[in-house]
């Protein structure tokens, strides 16, 4: 599965999340996203200085408006920390793959 060439999905509520068996086949494809408990990933990103952060973000987010798909982010001088989940579902979705595939590739 090529999460690159996906684009993400709207999820309805009452859709069940992915269940953590089902979670390993995706974070393998996507390297240095973590697992927490089963209903987030997320991932540290470090840049120079403040204004490279901010420049990252402001490329996630019009990722995210692209996608339809908005992730929890942190900017932090010189580090920004995204969270991605799938909000109307309380977990993990195919959607949050393919954005952090995506947003790897921004970097």
């Amino acid at each position: 599965m090529d999460l690159l060439s996906k684009k993400c999905i709207p999820c309805e509520g009452g859709t069940k999340p992915l269940a953590p068996e089902d979670i390993q086949p995706y974070l393998i494809q996507v390297k240095g996203w973590n697992l927490v408990r089963a209903e987030k990933i997320f991932k540290e990103f470090k840049f120079k200085n403040f204004k490279e952060s901010l420049a990252f973000a402001n490329k996630v987010g019009a990722l995210a408006e692209e996608e339809g798909h908005h992730p929890d982010f942190a900017i932090l001088y010189n580090r920004v920390i995204l969270n991605l989940w799938t909000h109307s579902i309380g977990g993990l979705s195919e959607n949050d793959f393919i954005m952090a595939a995506k947003i790897d590739q921004i970097k």
